[in-house]
């Protein structure tokens, strides 16, 4: 676990509102689909997209939260 200096801390809060701060592209709205298969597809279709957005980004195992989940 590595640890950061206040010059560290306070780079990277500042880098993270200044991305924060960015306008967003408006995300146009789909259409719903018309049966439960099509939405089905639509569903696998974002899931698979959204997994592959996340695939962009190293992530250290070390940045996991420390979870358990219990029944």
């Amino acid at each position: 676990m590595s640890k950061f200096t206040r010059r560290e801390l306070a780079a990277a809060l500042s880098t993270s509102a200044v991305l924060l701060a960015r306008p967003q592209a408006p995300t146009l709205p789909q259409a719903l689909p018309a049966n439960a298969e099509d939405e089905l597809k639509a569903s696998r279709a974002q899931l698979h997209d959204n997994a592959e957005q996340l695939d962009k980004f190293p992530l250290a195992m070390s940045a996991e939260p420390a979870t358990t989940f219990k029944p």
